[in-house]
């Protein structure tokens, strides 16, 4: 049956296969980190310092992966990306006596420069893979395939934190490493067989400094996805979870499973996308005018209603004696309008993004995307730790959070 499929649509199907199971082996490792790292006794500070090497050669690696992607071609860039993560969870391996700061450090930052190899690549794949579909068609196209893409990889992200936390209670940290770098590794060698050798190679052989945007729509759409991500991180990387385990006394199973269902509705919900924007058109059938309906305005409203729905949840958490519950129903609303957000922005660039340059200004973007990240891991550490009560550091954070989200609804409302 696959082998009667048109060339697109494998290698489509490729890359998302790929694409899923890396982010289930970077799901499953981010909570295995958190979770262990947390039960040896380290701070939330320190726990955020484990992630900064992640997020900081992740903003390298957008730019330099996008560049390289043009380069060489966009499947390379994804094999790399495979062969580098399996190293990584081989280091991870180790015994925990040579799992000092600096180690784990290096370690993720491998982890952070295979993490975004593979998510740039695959992005900038779907912009070329929908090429061949009829131009009345292509945007609706577009939109649906980069929000399944999107949405089912942050699905399968929460299943990975699921498996994290049980793979940390039943077979412990290091066993869990070889077994993930095991199946990744299999993954890896068959993409080097299947997958096509010349998507996304530049017909030009660009210079470096061409990496760094001039284009004014793509540089606030950047900006507002900055915005965007430290506003999820700010509160969602570090606090919640020590939250949970220090002052609710949740165990680690039961915060692996609960941010394994967050992010699995988080996931539906961005995959929904298209289908909620094509109704409201009255011809909700016709998925070419789906494109047509996304523009900055449209994303800056949404930017603008994930900051009401943090602020309603912080004055909430701040008059009620009900924290537990509120909090369970404020993520799950929370996540809701960021995914919309999410699918939305995820669309947008790859629509901005000129066919012969995809990889770089997706690169570029994605760069954005991984300083909101760093940023947001770096505050959430160390605005939790800096107050004494962790419910005012979670508070803080939230009252930051709320404030970055109408930053991205501000920058993103310039791009006409």
């Amino acid at each position: 049956m696959f082998a009667t499929l048109p060339s697109a649509i494998k290698q489509y199907l490729v890359i998302t296969g790929n694409y899923w199971v890396f982010t289930l082996t970077d799901g499953a490792l981010r909570m295995l980190i958190l979770l262990y790292f947390y039960q040896l006794g380290y701070t939330p500070l320190a726990l955020a310092m484990l992630f900064v090497f992640y997020e900081v050669f992740g903003v390298i690696t957008n730019l330099v992966g996008g560049w390289l992607g043009a380069w060489i071609g966009l499947n390379k860039t994804m094999n790399i990306g495979l062969f580098i993560q399996v190293f990584s969870l081989l280091m991870l391996a180790m015994p925990s006596d040579y799992l000092s700061v600096v180690y784990l450090m290096t370690a993720q930052a491998l982890s952070g420069i295979a993490k975004d190899l593979n998510k740039m690549s695959a992005k900038s794949s779907i912009k070329l893979l929908v090429s061949d579909v009829a131009a009345s068609e292509r945007q609706g196209k577009l939109f649906k395939w980069v929000a399944l893409l999107t949405g089912s990889k942050n699905t399968l992200k929460g299943v990975g934190f699921f498996l994290g936390g049980l793979l940390l209670t039943t077979i412990g940290f290091q066993a869990a490493m070889l077994l993930m770098a095991s199946v990744l590794a299999v993954v890896a060698l068959f993409s080097v067989i299947v997958l096509k050798a010349d998507i996304g190679k530049a017909k030009f052989k660009p210079k470096f400094s061409q990496v760094f945007s001039k284009d004014p729509p793509l540089n606030y759409l950047s900006a507002a996805r900055l915005c965007l991500f430290a506003a999820r991180d700010v509160w969602f990387v570090i606090a919640l979870p020590v939250y949970l385990a220090s002052q609710l006394h949740w165990s680690h199973q039961s915060i692996g499973i609960f941010f394994a269902l967050w992010i699995i509705a988080y996931g539906m919900v961005q995959a929904y996308a298209p289908v909620l924007f094509s109704k409201s058109k009255t011809v909700s059938n016709d998925t070419s005018v789906v494109g047509a309906l996304v523009s900055g305005k449209l994303i800056a409203k949404w930017s603008s209603a994930l900051a009401v729905v943090t602020l309603l949840l912080l004055v909430s958490l701040m008059l009620s004696e009900h924290t537990e519950e509120l909090l369970i129903f404020g993520l799950f609303v929370f996540g809701s309008v960021f995914a919309i957000n999410s699918s939305l922005h995820s669309y947008f660039i790859v629509a901005l993004a000129k066919e012969d340059s995809v990889s770089m200004d997706v690169g570029f973007y994605y760069m954005a995307n991984a300083l909101g990240r760093l940023l947001g891991t770096i505050l959430s550490g160390v605005v939790y730790q800096s107050f004494i009560s962790s419910e005012q550091g979670l508070l803080a954070c939230l009252s930051i959070s709320a404030l970055l989200a109408l930053g991205a609804a501000f920058f993103i409302k310039r791009v006409s």
